[in-house]
């Protein structure tokens, strides 16, 4: 007996659950910002512009903590070949340093203007020496300007959203 009344009372309680959760779940979807909760997918988005050689600009979404080399590869921006192999160190504290492998720079292929007045330019890692060595190896010293950097040792920040990038004229790099 007791168990028919409280299927009775599950029974009778059902159709109230059910329009709960069916008018829970036709509720407004709403946007959660970063202030909300833990970032979304969309707080990990930002637009860059892209300006090519001809002039021609393009913007393309690129994930925060990717390089820019691999966020033009994504959409299709042609930088050349990339220049990552090398070691380099990363800069921890004042007082180490951590050497990492196969991230360094090992050509100048893919250098890139980043446009100085954007806030997230500023948080990007300067560029280490083998970088430097790389752009005046590959580039004139005409071509090498203080926002010169190459496309897979930048690491793309929340700030950058918004950020104008300008690809130079390629270097020939299909020389058999």
């Amino acid at each position: 007996m007791i168990s028919s009344s409280i299927f009775r009372v599950a029974r009778s309680t059902l159709p109230s659950a059910a329009r709960r959760l069916l008018s829970a779940a036709a509720a407004p979807v709403v946007s959660t910002s970063a202030t909300d909760g833990p970032p979304s997918v969309f707080d990990s988005i930002v637009k860059l512009t892209i300006i090519d050689p001809s002039g021609a600009r393009r913007t393309i979404p690129a994930m925060v903590g990717q390089s820019l080399y691999t966020a033009c590869e994504m959409n299709g921006v042609d930088l050349g070949p990339s220049s990552c192999g090398a070691t380099q160190e990363k800069i921890r504290s004042s007082t180490w340093t951590e050497p990492l492998y196969g991230e360094g720079a090992t050509s100048g292929f893919d250098h890139v203007l980043l446009q100085g007045g954007n806030p997230g330019v500023a948080l990007v890692e300067p560029p280490h020496d083998n970088e430097k060595k790389m752009l005046e190896a590959y580039w004139d010293e005409d071509e090498i300007f203080p926002e010169s950097r190459l496309a897979s040792q930048v690491e793309i920040n929340d700030q950058m959203d918004g950020m104008v990038v300008y690809v130079p004229d390629r270097i020939v790099d299909d020389i058999p």
